[in-house]
């Protein structure tokens, strides 16, 4: 069975979906395994690194996907990358399946197996594969530390002969993995943190990391699938972007994280909620991918607005680059060990955990929410994109 490790392509992705020890591990289980030429460079793993581990090194790309059992990613990937697959190969990765149904409809129909980290469950056996939950660690570190750097204040208090100065106050809002981090590198950097999520259940998890929950009243069912936050009504969001508006005017950080699985992120900052800020302050937007949290976001880009400084990066993650490519390298190895046996793919949908993250098989689309998306698909050019926007 070969293995592929391509070289991500998108300009602001640094990550690689195999390091070299995971290499040498699954070189050791009898795998041949082949790296694209510089794949690992931007990650701090060299080619000789792979060699070593026993990985052959090779630049001609297309002739690597075109060749491969199994094609290893971090992005989704390209229109040509997708055409170079063969038959009855296997794709793993961050596929996007709900934001890209025309890419899976594509692999489908040509018996590709998808195999889709978003959707690794959230279960205790499950963790070691959860992709999602190492990289959003990842991008929540990175976020308050980005937002240390953009603010024209310190984070500590400190004591000076000047006078004493005050902690800045940061918000943070969402407390999945990503706020859960952010809060915990706020807080070892010094500063007075309180958190606000729509899902009560995360208030035990803010205070036990020494910050304040955001209290607000909430008739709605809020937690969805897996643990996520769902979609709420107007009226309640109305609500909840007013107590956030409270919150972020006292503000001198603000880091949203909010995401909902297959659809835009909810706006929790409006435009007069940025105009209300002191300036100075600064708003990290994690939700960037999927549209972002701030109304006045504008994704890939950082801006100012009315004094406050807006930053939205893409793919955050991938500038923790060395630690990201690590623990997402050693998903993947863990998803390879339910999948792989004796050198061979065997898929044992009875088993939980690869019957929710294997999305197409055989020809066909497994997922029911993803083929109702694929099924929704027109013949006009623009059918993907009026998805997306959905």
């Amino acid at each position: 069975m070969k293995v592929a490790v391509v070289k991500e392509v998108a300009l602001d992705e640094r990550r690689v979906a195999l390091v070299p020890d995971v290499v040498a591990r699954w070189v050791k289980k009898g795998l041949a395994i082949a790296v694209e030429t510089g794949a690992g460079e931007r990650a701090g793993f060299t080619d000789s690194a792979y060699e070593a581990a026993g990985a052959t090194v090779t630049s001609d790309r297309a002739q690597l996907w075109q060749t491969s059992d199994l094609v290893t990613k971090v992005l989704p990937p390209t229109d040509e990358e997708l055409g170079w697959l063969k038959s009855g190969s296997m794709l793993m990765g961050f596929l996007e399946p709900l934001d890209r149904p025309q890419s899976i409809k594509t692999l489908a129909e040509r018996g590709i197996t998808a195999i889709s980290l978003e959707f690794v469950p959230r279960s205790t056996r499950a963790q070691v594969a959860d992709a999602l939950s190492s990289q959003a660690n990842a991008a929540g570190y990175k976020a308050v530390l980005l937002a240390a750097a953009a603010l024209p204040k310190y984070f500590p208090m400190l004591t000076t002969a000047a006078g004493t100065i005050p902690p800045a106050k940061v918000l943070v809002l969402g407390v999945g993995v990503a706020g859960l981090q952010a809060i915990a590198t706020a807080r070892r950097l010094g500063a007075v943190v309180e958190a606000f999520d729509i899902r009560p259940e995360t208030r035990d998890e803010v205070q036990s990391l020494g910050a304040r929950f955001v209290e607000m009243m909430i008739e709605e069912e809020t937690s969805g699938q897996n643990g996520y936050a769902k979609a709420v009504s107007d009226n309640l969001q109305a609500r909840i972007q007013a107590t956030v508006a409270e919150r972020a005017i006292g503000a001198d950080v603000v880091i949203t994280t909010a995401k909902i699985p297959g659809r835009r992120a909810p706006i929790m900052i409006t435009a007069d909620a940025v105009a209300q800020m002191k300036p100075g302050s600064v708003i990290v937007d994690l939700a960037a991918e999927q549209g972002g949290n701030c109304e006045c976001s504008q994704p890939g880009h950082d801006h100012v607005v009315n004094g406050v400084q807006i930053l939205a990066p893409m793919h955050l993650a991938g500038t923790v680059t060395t630690h990201a490519s690590m623990q997402y390298a050693k998903n993947c190895s863990s998803l390879l060990d339910w999948l792989i046996k004796d050198g061979q793919p065997v898929f044992n949908f009875a088993d939980d955990i690869l019957d929710a993250v294997c999305i197409t098989h055989g020809g066909e689309i497994r997922n029911d929410r993803v083929r109702s998306l694929v099924a929704t698909l027109s013949e006009t050019p623009s059918a993907e994109s009026m998805v997306l926007a959905s």
